[in-house]
């Protein structure tokens, strides 16, 4: 609707103007000069804009592949099948990404809570009410209670 209201007063309007706005197009000023530089002043600029564009997307790259080297990680952590979008953003990074030094302390010291709570005192933290010291001590009587049962043995 809107399109056809522009048409049909917009061809209006421009036989009353008189052609003012094509001859304001043909006086139109080059790209630098709207901008108030010299032509070269305007290439040193746009050159000035490719090389930062490239800094910051290669700046963005190697945020995206490290942030792809942390998910590799938890995947593999948590054995969860693994992203190709996670390889390729690290491929493109050139591989040299690594963990942040803060994160693989993290990791460290979780790896290492993770072996003590697998072996078997750490498995009987685990378990509710329990108590490793009574656990010992009864243990430890049980040994002293059947070394003398066996010196009382006559057959042995």
């Amino acid at each position: 609707m809107a399109f056809m209201l522009k048409h049909m007063v917009g061809g209006q309007l421009k036989d009353l103007t008189g052609g003012l706005a094509e001859e304001k197009a043909e006086g139109e000023k080059t790209e630098a000069g709207a901008k108030g530089m010299t032509h070269e002043e305007f290439e040193q600029y746009q050159q000035q804009l490719a090389e930062e564009k490239m800094e910051r997307d290669a700046s963005f790259a190697q945020k995206k592949a490290e942030r792809a080297t942390v998910r590799s990680h938890f995947r593999e952590k948590y054995r969860l099948p693994k992203s190709e979008l996670d390889e390729t953003q690290i491929q493109a990074a050139a591989d040299d990404v690594e963990l942040p030094t803060e994160l693989a302390k993290m990791i460290a010291e979780d790896n290492q809570e993770e072996e003590h709570k697998q072996s078997v005192l750490g498995q009987l933290t685990n378990i509710q009410n329990v108590d490793i010291d009574q656990l010992k001590e009864k243990a430890q009587s049980a040994i002293k209670d059947l070394k003398q049962s066996t010196e009382k043995c006559e057959v042995m």
